[in-house]
């Protein structure tokens, strides 16, 4: 409810971007944890996990890489889902407590253009998957050029479907496919090791690294790619927590199933990657190119139903419920939940993600390294003003109007704009200059920090100008 006396502004309300009633409490502690279970549990999980064995780790290694990173990108998850749980508002609104009413947009057009992208990136992979099995179940089909076409542009008319259908679809969805999805992966992992001979073989593969600084070089760019992979996430978590019966219900389906979920699911991958160098004789870290490699039609079967349900349920609940609402939050009267989800789908095709995903460095180095350099600052900025600044203390009403505490300068707030811009800049100035390149290798890290800390100066430095002035 929109506490105020004053009547909201109709250019920054909708049905969407309203506060959720009581009747829509509806999601559990389970339903976070089958969130996570169902988002973890797909083919982009599976290659960044395998990509650090074909990059030199040893199961171990890539194990605890996962593990730190995502229970550092746990924090500022369960951290900015607080307000979503406390006052009942999506992303887009939360951030205008920080950047204004109208300087919101742009936060949440930066998460929207990123989400865009992961979301064509998660269609095409549906797309090459259906293509692949295909090409074990009817060859000929498959080799036709425009056959790999009408599976991407079919997988994506799915995704439409389902969203038109709304966020409660992706919670019913999410609550009955991720008991599925763990049980098909597993299915999976003991059909490679019954192929490679056992786990012995397939774990026993040593690190490439031969020094702990080339271990280190490889690490701490992994690690940021880790935290960059959830850094989406890490933003529009009250766009789910915004339904939570409880805070509890949140923290303690997000504190388990984040990190709990990616760690058994990149388990496998990594499992099946060393699996496959023992079987094939080189790491092989697409499950789609994997997959190829078995002409059998039961196992390309049951991957083709775990790839699609896995790439289906993070596309929708990752990719499609904030940028739907961020792209309402610029025109709430025009544009609704489901207008924002076709925008967010045509956007993801013409974002080419067959280029996204071209090579092993364009995915980790390039696509989640480099937008992990626009998000962790924004995080960095909500963060400190939810907690440091507000101490959880915001006036719900005045989010949806105008003239209010949130209103600033016209709408903007500079200083939250100019932390932004600083730690974008510095994080990601290591891409043009070779010198700062370790800025680049730790981006979400140093716009996390430094715009949070350079917001929290300005604006204390601001308000001790204001009462001097008062005075």
């Amino acid at each position: 409810m929109i506490t105020t006396s004053v009547a909201p502004d109709t250019s920054l309300v909708n049905d969407d971007l309203a506060p959720t009633q009581p009747s829509q409490r509806t999601w559990t502690t389970y339903n976070f944890i089958a969130l996570w279970f169902s988002m973890s549990m797909e083919v982009t999980t599976y290659m960044l996990a395998s990509s650090l064995i074909a990059g030199g780790m040893d199961w171990k290694e890539a194990i605890l890489t996962i593990l730190l990173g995502n229970v550092i990108v746990c924090i500022p998850m369960i951290l900015n889902a607080h307000a979503g749980a406390k006052y009942g508002i999506p992303f887009p609104v939360f951030v205008r407590a920080s950047f204004g009413l109208r300087g919101a947009n742009l936060p949440a057009m930066l998460r929207a253009i990123v989400a865009c992208g992961w979301f064509g990136i998660q269609s095409w992979i549906g797309g090459q998957s259906i293509h692949a099995m295909l090409g074990v179940l009817a060859p000929a089909l498959a080799a036709q050029p425009i056959t790999l076409w009408i599976c991407f542009l079919g997988f994506w008319l799915l995704n439409m479907i389902v969203v038109w259908r709304g966020v409660e679809s992706i919670r019913f969805l999410q609550s009955y496919s991720a008991p599925f999805m763990l049980v098909m992966s597993l299915v999976l992992l003991f059909w490679m090791l019954h192929k490679a001979g056992g786990f012995g073989p397939m774990l026993a593969a040593p690190s490439h690294f031969t020094t702990r600084k080339s271990f280190l070089h490889f690490f701490f760019p992994s690690l940021t790619a880790m935290v960059g992979y959830w850094a989406t996430l890490s933003l529009n978590i009250p766009d789910f927590t915004r339904y939570s019966k409880s805070q509890e219900s949140q923290i303690v389906g997000q504190a388990f199933g984040l990190p709990v979920s990616m760690v058994l699911y990149s388990f496998i991958g990594i499992a099946v990657t060393s699996a496959s160098t023992v079987i094939f004789g080189t790491p092989v870290w697409s499950p789609i190119d994997l997959l190829g490699r078995f002409h059998q039609p039961l196992v390309a079967g049951i991957a083709l139903i775990c790839i699609l349900i896995a790439t289906l349920n993070v596309n929708i609940g990752a990719n499609v419920v904030s940028p739907s609402n961020d792209f309402a939050n610029l025109a709430p009267r025009y544009i609704s939940f489901r207008t924002g989800g076709m925008i967010t789908g045509f956007l993801g095709l013409a974002m080419m993600p067959w280029k996204l995903m071209s090579s092993f460095g364009n995915y980790i180095f390039g696509w989640l390294i480099g937008y992990s350099g626009l998000l962790g600052p924004v995080a960095g900025i909500m963060v400190a003003d939810y907690f440091v600044l507000r101490g959880t203390k915001l006036h719900t009403g005045s989010l949806y109007h105008r003239g209010g505490p949130y209103e600033y300068t016209g709408g903007v707030n500079i200083r939250a704009i100019v932390a932004l811009v600083c730690g974008v800049a510095a994080a990601l100035i290591g891409l043009f200059v070779p010198a700062l390149r370790f800025l680049y290798d730790y981006a979400w890290f140093v716009g996390f920090f430094l715009s949070g800390t350079l917001y929290v100066v300005l604006m204390k430095t601001a308000t001790a100008q204001s009462t001097s002035n008062e005075a």
